[in-house]
């Protein structure tokens, strides 16, 4: 046996085994894009609990009875300006979780700017949870697709661990409608249909 085969046979990856792994890490990290998020891992749980598959395009409408508690988290938008859920009580409230790089995002965000005008004077306000950006890459975004609400950097976890429950950690985007009582009243995992997305809205704005 030569130095060489001793080497290889005590334990060395052969090249055949190293491309292997090289393939199988690969492939792994396509899987990762877009549908998590590496400060997910606060938030724990989310799929069972809501019981829905994550950024599969399902959505759910949820009747005034069965309605959990108002949600409750607060942060600073990427203009510098202090928001609070319950500022936004009385008024239909729409939560759209995002970030620059995810390509349904991108998709979905000439709609959200469409609905978010349309029924701006029905008194709905929009707001974007960014799971990811810093402020540059955020700004651009919204500067690219124009959109016309705000949103706040959760790079942190905080507001979705507030959204536990409601929205699954690798579900992104994902869409919520929160009625004027602060509740989820409807949901949309992934990117969002816009006849979809309004048909909710019309039906909390009716009570």
């Amino acid at each position: 046996m030569t130095p060489s085969q001793t080497r290889s046979s005590r334990g060395l990856p052969s090249r055949r085994a190293a491309l292997a792994a090289a393939g199988a890490l690969a492939g792994a990290t396509l899987l990762a894009a877009c549908g998590s998020s590496d400060v997910s891992g606060r938030y724990q749980g989310g799929d069972e609990d809501a019981g829905y598959v994550s950024g599969n395009g399902t959505t759910a409408e949820i009747p005034a009875a069965d309605r959990g508690e108002p949600l409750d988290f607060s942060g600073t938008t990427y203009d510098g300006e202090a928001f609070a859920s319950a500022d936004a009580r009385g008024n239909v409230l729409v939560l759209n979780i995002w970030y620059a790089s995810c390509p349904p995002c991108r998709a979905e965000a000439p709609d959200l700017r469409a609905i978010a005008e349309e029924y701006a004077e029905k008194g709905v306000r929009f707001l974007g949870i960014n799971v990811r950006d810093e402020a540059g890459p955020a700004r651009a975004f919204e500067d690219t697709y124009q959109i016309p609400y705000p949103s706040i950097p959760d790079l942190s976890a905080e507001i979705m661990y507030a959204l536990r429950g409601q929205v699954a950690p690798n579900a992104v985007p994902s869409t919520l409608v929160v009625d004027p009582e602060g509740r989820v009243a409807a949901r949309i995992s992934g990117a969002a249909d816009p006849s979809v997305l309004r048909a909710m809205i019309d039906t909390v704005l009716a009570g």
